[in-house]
């Protein structure tokens, strides 16, 4: 009976597995060789009925892998929202960090996952934390993102959540410089509605 029977069974969305390889024994939050538990090897395939399972079985949904994800910032980053507000709901620390120094709510912002950007906001991730790239969420976004809605939306979101709009990357551009930069004329404005300088 080995951690890679629940890993699979996490992966394969099997319930059943999961309960009976708990009940003989399994420990809920042993590691697989990078360090992942069986929740975070469920939230990378999104299965949500095993994470269900695993988080009611008092899975840590912070235990980080060798990489620095957690079951919380995995499902913050990729957008699985139903598995985010599991983690959410079970203790889910919101000052936690990835790899790149920065909270779930900078990749969310990046990839343009509204949902979950506005879950996180709503659960009180900081808006204005700098990763080590000296980037927040709402550089993220424009940086990285496209202009397009989701990402106009997302600026939206930042803004209303009181994100520090003049607040420069690492090497002095605010956001406004970047959006003009990109041409994201619908960013632009929303930013500068905001005040942004």
């Amino acid at each position: 009976m080995s951690a890679t029977a629940l890993h699979k069974a996490a992966r394969d969305n099997d319930v059943a597995a999961i309960t009976r390889l708990l009940a003989e024994g399994a420990q809920v939050d042993a590691r697989d060789g990078s360090g992942a538990t069986a929740l975070l090897v469920a939230t990378h395939a999104d299965r949500v009925e095993a994470a269900k399972a695993l988080i009611e079985a008092g899975a840590d949904v912070n235990a980080k892998d060798g990489i620095e994800d957690s079951p919380y910032l995995y499902a913050g980053a990729r957008g699985h929202l139903e598995i985010l507000k599991m983690t959410l709901a079970h203790g889910a620390d919101l000052k936690s960090i990835n790899r790149y120094g920065g909270t779930a709510l900078i990749p969310a912002s990046e990839r343009g996952h509204v949902e979950t950007v506005r879950t996180l906001i709503e659960a009180g991730v900081d808006v204005d934390h700098v990763n080590r790239l000296g980037w927040t969420a709402l550089l993220e976004a424009i940086i990285l993102g496209d202009g397009g809605e989701r990402h106009r939306k997302i600026v939206a979101l930042l803004v209303e959540a009181g994100a520090d709009v003049d607040l420069p990357d690492g090497k002095g551009t605010t956001p406004l410089q970047h959006a003009r930069a990109r041409g994201q004329a619908e960013i632009e404005r929303i930013l500068v509605a905001a005040g942004a300088h």
